[in-house]
């Protein structure tokens, strides 16, 4: 089962309802997944910082003094909590350095996603406890993916949740399953990439990110993909600038996607768009087995 969301936005005016509409998009989908969820939110950072999203299942102790922990680093930081999470801002130029220091200063804190804008939140649970203890429907941004999840191949935990982020800004949910990921891995793995999960859909993201390090945008990456991995997977896709479906060649999973002037819009089913605006004059489709949709705000400017 598995569900999944995704929007962007075209129009200013809707970004700061991107949280709000995202949320409400992702609960709509809860029967396809009640195990847990998560969201990534694409909003923007300040010239010359960066963020990195952290996760712990001691956020009091992990997240006291963390800020002031860091600066003793040499890593000018603010600490953001909620919740289980927190949102570090540190310089851009620190962010090599920061998975290192943390590593030291709070070795059971782990990474959820970094980059200059985007924001990742997941936990087990139903969507509408997750989104709420997240505050995600306060949240501006550009654009967003969420996944509610049905576990099938791997246990119900935080990090087995989705979205999955390997590289800088970059994070994938998927609903389907791979069968060459073991292989896969294997090659990732000699080719530096590192894997916090058994999940297959961490392999997926981590091949686009591998992928997108040669030189290749994302379009390119997921078309390649339609090579490189077996399996039956439907993938929504995001990147600091970026937004991008695709459907295996056999297209088993259901999916629609929806068009206007002010957003681009992807659900696993056409119930988790009916409540966005203007969707009684979007164009309505469903996407095509094999075919790579994507969009980009810095090539649409």
């Amino acid at each position: 089962m598995c569900g999944i969301v995704g929007l962007f936005l075209k129009d200013k005016n809707l970004e700061p309802q991107l949280g709000a509409l995202l949320s409400d998009m992702l609960i709509t989908m809860t029967d396809r997944g009640p195990d847990s969820a998560g969201i990534a939110i694409y909003g923007g950072a300040a010239e010359g910082r960066a963020k990195v999203t952290v996760q712990s299942v001691e956020p009091q102790a992990d997240f006291a003094g963390l800020a002031e922990a860091l600066t003793g680093e040499g890593i000018d930081a603010s600490v953001t909590v909620k919740s289980t999470h927190a949102v570090l801002d540190i310089p851009a130029d620190k962010a090599g350095e920061i998975r290192i220091a943390l590593t030291r200063l709070r070795p059971n804190v782990r990474v959820m996603g970094s980059g200059e804008s985007v924001e990742i939140y997941k936990e087990v649970g139903l969507p509408r406890d997750v989104v709420n203890r997240f505050e995600v429907r306060s949240m501006a941004g550009t654009h967003g993916i969420g996944h509610t999840r049905m576990a099938t191949e791997s246990a119900v935990t935080t990090l087995g949740a989705h979205p999955f982020s390997t590289g800088a800004d970059q994070c994938l949910v998927h609903n389907g399953s791979l069968s060459n990921h073991n292989n896969l891995r294997r090659d990732l793995v000699r080719e530096g990439m590192t894997f916090e999960t058994q999940n297959d859909s961490e392999v997926a993201a981590a091949y686009l990110t591998a992928e997108m390090a040669k030189g290749k945008d994302l379009g390119e990456a997921l078309t390649g993909a339609l090579d490189d991995l077996d399996g039956f997977f439907t993938f929504v896709v995001g990147t600091r600038s970026g937004f991008g479906v695709v459907r295996d060649p056999i297209a088993c999973k259901p999916a629609v996607m929806a068009e206007t002037d002010q957003f681009v819009a992807f659900g696993s089913e056409y119930r988790a768009l009916v409540n966005l605006p203007g969707i009684e004059n979007a164009r309505v489709w469903e996407p095509e087995p094999a075919t790579v949709y994507f969009w980009d705000h810095e090539k649409a400017a």
